[in-house]
């Protein structure tokens, strides 16, 4: 019995399921997208980050590490969560030495990190210095909602025969809640994900935190920003680093995402800033970094040496693709910093 039979026998036993269980069962079940031995965020997977993409990216990152270090000093330690191939961490430990954890859900990932720093599966209880999540909170499973005549109603997922298919539901409260706070004003038929595991999430990854930051880099934007696209809904699948199938299609075989929407976030501590993410890496230094590369791909073209030329002109390619203003550059990065209190000391635990 694969998942999708798997879902459906459930459905016919208890009924129809919010879509965040759904979602989860999807993308962490034992056979689900995460689930299983695959490494998805690769090159030879199913989608690139932006670690994949440049090392350029841990590395630029590395730099606000030692900001950090510098304003809150020792002990320090950096924890990324949904850490995947290693890609962000192992640039960054190359350029500053510092403690570090990797926190992970997906066994082939954990695999992949187990040669670099100590895997967890859990968040530790507490840190202090920095928190970095990529590309994780668009995955968290999330409730799904749409706006008709003026009322929110859920949408959960039923079977029909040996297919999935979108049910009608009265909205519980918590999801009410949501949406009246964060979603705006959606036009009649458009669809809402809503993001409740994310901003929980994010509650406990500050609960956690003593001093320092809190990175959470995605795609997203304000729920003002999202509203232009909430007749359709951002919520997608990709697989072999293309779009894949509607959602309920085929659970397991994709991964399943959707916008963040940051306003839900930007409220649970006062110190919150919203980035561009081409802002952000520009601030620590990326685009000086680029310069450099430049000045050294043409000292390269002028000795000769094709070889090394030609490496710094793939390093500088990828470094500039992190800023691109219509892709990963237009991502976002919410900063969250927890300040050290008037009596507290560097050193201290």
């Amino acid at each position: 019995m694969n998942l999708k039979q798997r879902i459906i026998e459930d459905i016919s036993v208890n009924g129809p399921m919010p879509f965040e269980r759904f979602m989860e069962i999807s993308l962490y079940d034992p056979d689900g997208f995460f689930g299983g031995g695959t490494l998805r965020s690769d090159k030879g997977g199913d989608f690139l980050t932006s670690p994949e993409v440049s090392p350029l990216f841990g590395e630029t990152l590395a730099a606000y590490v030692k900001d950090v270090w510098d304003r809150i000093g020792e002990p320090l330690q950096v924890v990324e969560a949904a850490a995947g191939s290693g890609s962000l961490l192992r640039p960054l430990l190359a350029v500053i030495e510092i403690d570090a954890v990797a926190v992970e859900a997906s066994p082939a990932a954990r695999a992949a990190l187990s040669d670099l720093v100590p895997v967890a599966e859990e968040m530790p209880r507490s840190v202090r210095g920095v928190i970095i999540a990529n590309e994780l909170l668009d995955n968290l499973p999330m409730a799904l909602a749409q706006s008709v005549g003026g009322t929110w109603r859920e949408r959960w997922v039923g079977a029909d025969g040996d297919s999935l298919a979108f049910v009608d539901a009265p909205p519980r409260p918590p999801v009410t809640a949501w949406l009246d706070a964060y979603a705006g004003p959606v036009p009649d038929g458009g669809w809402v994900e809503v993001q409740l595991r994310a901003r929980d999430w994010v509650m406990q990854a500050v609960a956690c935190l003593e001093a320092g930051s809190l990175l959470l880099i995605d795609y997203g934007d304000t729920a003002e920003n999202l509203l232009p696209r909430r007749q359709d809904g951002t919520l997608r699948t990709y697989r072999a680093h293309h779009l894949g199938p509607h959602p309920l299609d085929e659970p397991g075989e994709t991964d399943i995402t959707a916008d963040v929407n940051f306003t839900a976030l930007l409220d649970l501590h006062p110190n919150s800033t919203l980035h561009r993410q081409d802002d952000f890496l520009t601030a620590l230094g990326l685009r000086d970094r680029l310069s450099e590369l430049r000045r050294q791909e043409l000292g390269a073209a002028r000795s000769g040496d094709d070889s090394r030329r030609l490496k710094l002109r793939a390093l500088k390619t990828e470094a500039e693709t992190l800023l691109h203003p219509r892709g990963l550059g237009d991502f976002r990065v919410l900063e969250i910093e927890k300040r050290l209190e008037p009596n507290d000391r560097a050193g201290s635990s």
